[in-house]
């Protein structure tokens, strides 16, 4: 059975940790992309907040950034893709004990789905194989430093590699990331649905028809999906 979890490791020599504290008002987000001809590969880092010349500010004196650039901006994020300035093994080298396990860590067979950073470390949701991928993370940085579990499921998708999001169709799928990055389902809402509707190029009525079909397809999904009964006790068996 797969496992889908989402926890906070707690080390502060991970990456952009020192951007989340020099400004501890925004939200930062990152993909970490493929490595290019064998350096360190890129982020993509979006940025939100009230404060986005102090972030991009921070973002420029940290000494993990060798590169960025400013792909996107608006009243509700900035978007940069950063080239880092060491790897990750390089970067956290120092403040592990077993670099060869940190190395390791890599051919572990799950995916790493979102990652915010804070202040204090990663916040992360990560799909895992099975139960000895994800003790394989756990117990790393349980015994390196701390891990906060947040959630933990058991999933048959993360074995099949089958996302609940197949139930959608190419338009609802883009129709709710557009959605997301406008920040419509924030709350307070940071764009209107006519703001959706006018970047997908449609109507606000086949917006909203868009939307709401999109989201009873994720929650059909997602709710017929068995495990998710055992939540409780597996974050009880692997809290630290």
């Amino acid at each position: 059975m797969g496992y889908l979890a989402e926890y906070t490791v707690h080390c502060d020599s991970l990456p952009l940790v020192d951007v989340a504290r020099r400004v501890p008002e925004a939200t930062l987000t990152v993909q970490v992309g493929q490595p290019n001809q064998g350096g360190p590969p890129p982020f993509a880092v979006t940025v939100r907040g009230p404060a986005p010349d102090e972030a991009e500010a921070a973002l420029d004196a940290s000494p993990f950034v060798a590169e960025k650039v400013r792909l996107a901006a608006d009243a509700d994020a900035r978007r940069y893709r950063i080239v880092p300035a060491t790897t990750m093994e390089e970067q956290l080298g120092p403040a592990v004990s077993d670099v060869e396990r940190l190395r390791d860590l890599a051919a572990t067979e799950a995916v790493l789905e979102h990652v915010e950073v804070v202040r204090d470390g990663w916040r992360q949701r990560r799909r895992c194989v099975d139960r000895a991928a994800f003790e394989n993370y756990w117990s790393f940085w349980r015994e390196e430093h701390s891990v906060t579990i947040h959630r933990l499921v058991e999933s048959p998708e993360c074995e099949t590699g089958t996302p609940a999001t197949d139930a959608l169709s190419d338009r609802q799928r883009e129709a709710l990331l557009m959605a997301f990055e406008l920040g419509y389902f924030e709350v307070p809402r940071g764009a209107t649905l006519a703001d959706v509707a006018a970047e997908l190029g449609i109507s606000a009525a086949s917006a909203s028809e868009r939307l709401r079909r999109a989201q009873r397809a994720l929650i059909a999904a997602n709710l017929d999906a068995p495990g998710a009964g055992v939540q409780r006790d597996l974050i009880k068996r692997h809290t630290v």
